[in-house]
């Protein structure tokens, strides 16, 4: 249910990142619904089906071929910069150099496993060595690729800690940042 609006008709273009398992799926869907605008969220996972692969195919193709970044990452930088939009990716804070507020949403190891394990099952400490894996390889594509340390978060506007809020408490912990900056307004 939209209940601001972009100040003075501009437009606005949030970007938030997160590891696997943050919540930056969650948040920014929310947050997309409270400003009205489009929320571009394509990644690995949607490029799978796309392809007709399992993830884990993506990521392994990904670890000798460049393509499958650069797809995903062109076609989100392309869509965002379009019109108004809440850009959730892995990189979008680093990619969308003009967006007018980076969020970096951050949550320990386990308690990620455990928010992937009640959204997909499976088991805890499967997940938790698939989530180290996937972290380290988007780690090193992620540098190779772009020089992007994605583990260095001074880009960022706003880091937030994800096990200390409810979605909805970081989603308004975003908006009252983006009235401060006379971004939004209510309606």
């Amino acid at each position: 249910m939209r209940l601001y609006k972009i100040s003075q008709n501009k437009e606005l273009r949030v970007a938030i990142s997160g590891k696997s398992g943050c919540g930056n799926t969650t948040v920014s869907t929310l947050l997309s619904e409270m400003l009205g605008v489009k929320i571009i969220n394509f990644t690995f996972r949607q490029l799978a089906i796309e392809q007709h692969m399992t993830l884990a195919q993506v990521i392994e193709s990904a670890k000798t071929s460049d393509w499958w970044d650069e797809q995903v990452d062109t076609r989100q930088v392309e869509l965002a910069r379009k019109q108004s939009c809440i850009l959730a990716s892995r990189l979008a804070i680093w990619m969308l150099k003009e967006a007018d507020f980076k969020v970096y949403l951050l949550a320990s190891d386990d308690e990620r496993a455990r928010r992937i394990l009640q959204r997909e099952g499976g088991n805890l400490e499967e997940i938790k060595a698939f989530t180290r894996m996937r972290d380290s390889e988007d780690s090193r594509r992620y540098k190779k690729i772009y020089n992007i340390d994605n583990t260095d978060t001074s880009c960022a506007d706003y880091v937030i800690d994800t096990a200390k809020y409810t979605p909805e408490q970081i989603v308004n912990l975003i908006i009252t940042e983006l009235e401060k900056r006379c971004l939004i307004e209510k309606i």
